[in-house]
Order: C-alpha cells, then structure tokens, then sequence
C-alpha cells in the first residue's frame, strides 16, 4: 500500500472498520432490500390497488451490495412472486445512477458515500432508505508506478482525470488538493 493511500485513508477515516464489516452489511442490505423494496411501495388502501406495483426499476454498478443481489436472484424471485417484475440498468458510476434516479429511469439504486452529497447540492430529489459503513480502503490516488508522484504535495500543478460528483472528486476536496487541474470524465463500462 502505497503512502499516498494510507495518508488518504488517515484523513478520510482514521478509525475503519474492521476488514469483512462491509461484506457483513453487503448481506445484510441483500436480506433486507425486499423488505426495503415492498414498504416503498406499499399501497396505502385496496382502493389503490389499480395503481399496484408491477415493476421495480434498479439502478446498479459493477461494484457494491446489488451485484450480490442480482447475482443470488432471490430478490427477483421474491418480487415475482409478488406479481412485481425486476428491471436492473447497469450505471458506470453513482452520478450517472443518481441521475437516473433524477430523470425517473430508476426507482431505487445504490452509489458510494460522495455522490449522492453532490447530487442532493444540485437538488436531486431523493430518499435515503438504508447506508453501510464507509470503505476508505477503496479509495486511492494512483500514478504510473515509475511516477515522481509520491505525495499529496507532488499533485500540485498536475492534471487530475475524475468523474464530476464522484468518491474520488470528494477524496480531492477532503484532502484539501489545491492548483490542481481537475478533469472530468465519465467511467467506461467496459471496464
């Protein structure tokens, strides 16, 4: 591990969890996410019932507690059987999902801790219905391993490649990186 990652873990978090905490709260959002599905969408009175619930539209990434959802199944199976069919939309990032959830293409989604901060600044309307703890691990500046880059200082007057809203643009700010030239880009799905 680099000194650059340990030093930006010590800013962002110096008391992490302990390793296999967020595997532990990945299964538990995956045992509680139907129960979390059917209470958002509970219908209030029989009377309601014309508008039932027919489809759950998820937004999902390659990373994080949904992938473990959607690869077990049993979530899809839960809602069939409930008469309720599952849609999941791939996003490169939490911005990108998060905007879905702006526009209406998506009625639930899951992101890392920055995007939605970002998205509720710029007046995203949504709901927080569940959270895990933090995984500043996860989280890094990387170089070209023959780079001077070695600190946080060296970064001064260089060119930073990032999604707009995204955990590494809220790394860069916690850190406090100034004269910095921040360029935005969005994630390829491809990788």
């Amino acid at each position: 591990m680099s000194n650059l990652t340990i030093e930006a873990q010590e800013r962002l978090s110096p008391n992490y969890p302990p390793a296999g905490t967020a595997l532990r709260g990945q299964r538990i959002f995956a045992l509680i996410l139907p129960t979390l599905i059917a209470l958002c969408f509970a219908q209030a009175s029989p009377a309601a019932e014309a508008d039932a619930l027919t489809l759950v539209r998820i937004g999902y990434q390659k990373y994080g507690s949904l992938n473990v959802v959607k690869a077990e199944g049993t979530f899809d199976q839960e809602m069939a059987q409930r008469g309720i069919k599952v849609r999941w939309t791939q996003f490169p990032a939490g911005p990108q999902l998060l905007e879905g959830v702006n526009v209406g293409s998506i009625d639930i989604g899951h992101s890392g801790e920055a995007p939605p901060i970002f998205a509720e600044a710029a007046g995203t309307p949504f709901v927080y219905i569940g959270s895990q703890p933090p995984y500043p691990v996860g989280e890094a500046i990387l170089v070209p391993k023959d780079s001077p880059i070695r600190t946080v200082a060296d970064l001064k007057g260089k060119k930073i490649a990032l999604n707009k809203g995204s955990n590494v643009h809220y790394l860069l700010l916690v850190m406090n990186i100034s004269d910095v030239d921040m360029r935005y880009y969005q994630p390829d799905l491809r990788f």
